[in-house]
């Protein structure tokens, strides 16, 4: 009987740390804000697209860009205030970077950066991109950029310099995407 006992007794310790792990919580929290939106170019043409996730604390946004899609090299890439791309011959209708703060622009600059400033990006030399970056810029909420008008996210044709003003000696504005 004793040796019954042992047994049980040496079976249930053993069992014991399995029956003893927490089950998992419930997920309360909701799901991260996502969003994706193609990028097109000055053609209208769509050449890639962008997938925006919003963190506690951080968006992050993947930019990927077909072969053929930009220009080999630095692009300056920002967020801008308006959600329109419709006039693609320049891009216009954006306007100007997402700035709440009216912060100048540059992320190296002592007064800045700017909500709408963001890392450049390589295209390889067959004109891809396949980058991530983040943002302390929300997807959602107050100062979002899917707020009423929406936000664009505008990739130029030079890289940014992330100190000159308005926009880092960036150049032309050649491709977009809307964030709605």
């Amino acid at each position: 009987m004793r040796h019954i006992i042992l047994a049980s007794a040496v079976s249930l310790g053993l069992a014991a740390p399995a029956l003893a792990q927490d089950k998992p919580a419930p997920d309360s929290a909701a799901a991260p804000a996502t969003y994706d939106a193609p990028i097109i170019n000055a053609k209208g043409e769509t050449i890639g697209k962008i997938a925006l996730r919003d963190g506690a604390n951080t968006l992050v946004m993947r930019v990927t860009i077909q072969p053929g899609g930009l220009p080999p090299g630095w692009h300056g890439i920002h967020f801008h205030a308006v959600g329109s791309c419709a006039d693609t011959d320049k891009f216009q209708e954006s306007k100007a970077h997402v700035n709440h703060d009216n912060a100048k622009h540059g992320l190296l600059n002592p007064d800045g950066p700017d909500e709408g400033d963001l890392p450049n990006v390589y295209a390889q030399a067959d004109g891809s991109v396949n980058a991530e970056v983040s943002s302390e810029t929300p997807l959602t909420g107050e100062g979002g950029l899917k707020d009423n008008d929406g936000s664009a996210l505008i990739i130029h044709a030079n890289e940014d310099d992330h100190t000159t003003q308005p926009i880092g000696n960036a150049g032309a504005r050649i491709a977009c995407a809307v964030i709605k």
